[in-house]
């Protein structure tokens, strides 16, 4: 059997041998060996072979009673033979047992753990080594609790950090303070673009520059996601952003946890985003789109840098509980295939290109206008709002404005925009009044569905409608009524 030049330890938390020496109710000593706080455990075995050798993976407390130590074992060689075996497998530590079989833990055994350097525990006759290997698991148990909560935690500041006005270094300051790091972003052509964290021992910047050309993309071969290496006790990572994007992360860490990696990668995936659409034609032409909006321009005169035609659907979505946040929103982008969003309190405006019509999504109430061109984006944004609101109330997932032709073709938009005007005048200057009216109609008159639609409690509506009917001096029982009405409230 070949023997490995390096032995391998599971994936799991490792730990601290001092942790298992502190659990007082297993009553066990160390006797040989360096000090606890430097050695680590990931397992634990039991054995009673002469040469336990090739049934290690390495990391283990190996555990044993000594039955298998011959009677002049201490005259000769043979504990000298036993330790170098488990420490060239890798083991790190060995608990003898006292009774059934020695009272005592052999001196020549002692003497091979100090000389090979093996943390030697005298494991006493109440305990039995089940419990020892129970304790070990609870304590691995609770080792992977803390690492999957501590990943957690830093999952949700990063992502908040990605939401504020200034994602990049948000991110950075918050991957450092998470790591006790020094995080750097390096441009693709090598420049530093930013930094956080604690000032790094000398040499590690360099180290790191170097670092990153093994994972910047190169046409000659195909380069790493990520690479690791060390200078001198800190340790150093390098994660590629956004494939062929050139950007590359920079992290200096002392020492290295298990869960930094995880954490790190999660940093390198929001960056990626950021760096990503920053640098990306789609990401230019929208910052020019929205610069030029600033400065003066019309719709229509920018409407072209965003790309997929000159027609587009207004989109709102609210979640089907709480309130929207800012993963969920880009989710919802990316599933309408749009970058193009807009969160609010209570809900997000998506604007899509009209070659791409929405579907509905789960966790989601949806309200699409009709297809605009740009001069009409307001118009399709407030039939998206009445399309939700309508969806909300018949509790449909989607609900799209109508655009098939009617009796409204018939009348000139200009004639029809002046009637509404003038039928609706004693509500122009109390738009709730007006908005509610819309959606009580909408609802073929249901106080409860717009109670829902609005947010509102059903006696405001009836109040509302209530004063709606006496301002018009109508009667709203009337169906000829309610249609003109209706009509109006389309063209108004």
């Amino acid at each position: 059997m070949s023997e490995p030049t390096a032995p391998s330890v599971p994936p799991t938390p490792p730990v601290p041998l001092s942790a298992l020496l502190a659990r007082e109710d297993l009553g066990l000593r160390q006797i040989a060996g360096p000090p606890a706080p430097d050695t680590v455990i990931h397992w634990a075995h039991t054995s009673e072979m002469a040469d336990p050798y090739p049934y290690l993976l390495g990391g283990e407390l190996l555990l044993t009673a000594g039955v298998h130590v011959p009677e002049a074992a201490g005259a000769g060689a043979y504990f000298e033979d036993y330790v170098s075996r488990i420490v060239a497998a890798g083991g790190a530590a060995l608990g003898f047992g006292l009774a059934p079989v020695h009272d005592t833990v052999p001196r020549a055994l002692v003497a091979a753990c100090e000389a090979y350097g093996l943390p030697l525990l005298e494991v006493p006759p109440r305990t039995t080594f089940s419990g020892v290997a129970r304790a070990v698991w609870q304590l691995m148990a609770q080792a992977r609790l803390a690492e999957l909560r501590r990943v957690t935690e830093a999952q949700q500041s990063l992502a908040a950090a990605a939401s504020r006005p200034d994602p990049v270094p948000s991110v950075l300051r918050q991957l450092a303070q998470r790591l006790s790091a020094h995080a750097l972003l390096y441009g693709p052509d090598g420049t530093v673009i930013a930094s956080a964290g604690r000032a790094p021992v000398p040499g590690t910047q360099e180290a790191l520059r170097k670092l990153t050309a093994v994972v910047r993309p190169d046409t000659a071969r195909e380069a790493p996601a990520s690479a690791t290496d060390a200078l001198a006790d800190t340790q150093l990572a390098a994660y590629a952003l956004g494939g062929s994007s050139g950007f590359v992360l920079g992290v200096a860490t002392r020492g290295r946890e298990p869960a930094d990696h995880t954490i790190a990668s999660v940093a390198a995936v929001l960056l990626s985003l950021l760096t990503g659409e920053h640098q990306s034609g789609a990401g230019a032409a929208r910052s020019s789109a929205l610069v030029r909006l600033l400065l003066g321009a019309a719709p229509a005169e920018v409407a072209g840098l965003l790309g997929d035609g000159g027609r587009w659907l207004v989109v709102h979505a609210r979640p089907e509980h709480g309130t929207p946040d800012p993963v969920g929103a880009a989710a919802l982008g990316a599933a309408l295939g749009s970058p193009l969003i807009d969160l609010g309190r209570d809900v997000v405006r998506v604007l899509v290109p009209a070659g791409r019509e929405p579907a509905a999504q789960p966790g989601w109430t949806l309200g699409v206008g009709a297809p605009a061109e740009p001069d009409d984006w307001p118009a399709a944004d407030a039939q998206a709002a009445r399309a939700l609101a309508r969806a909300r109330a018949t509790r449909a997932p989607l609900v799209r404005h109508g655009v098939r032709p009617g009796l409204t073709e018939l009348v000139p938009r200009a004639d029809a925009e002046e009637y509404a005007r003038t039928l609706l005048a004693p509500l122009a200057a109390a738009p709730a009044l007006t908005e509610t009216l819309r959606t009580w109609l909408s609802l073929h008159g249901s106080w409860d569905r717009t109670a829902v639609a609005l947010d509102v409690h059903r006696n405001t509506v009836r109040q509302r409608v209530t004063r709606c009917a006496t301002l018009l001096g109508t009667d709203l029982d009337d169906p000829d009524v309610r249609m003109e009405l209706w009509f109006a409230l389309r063209d108004r």
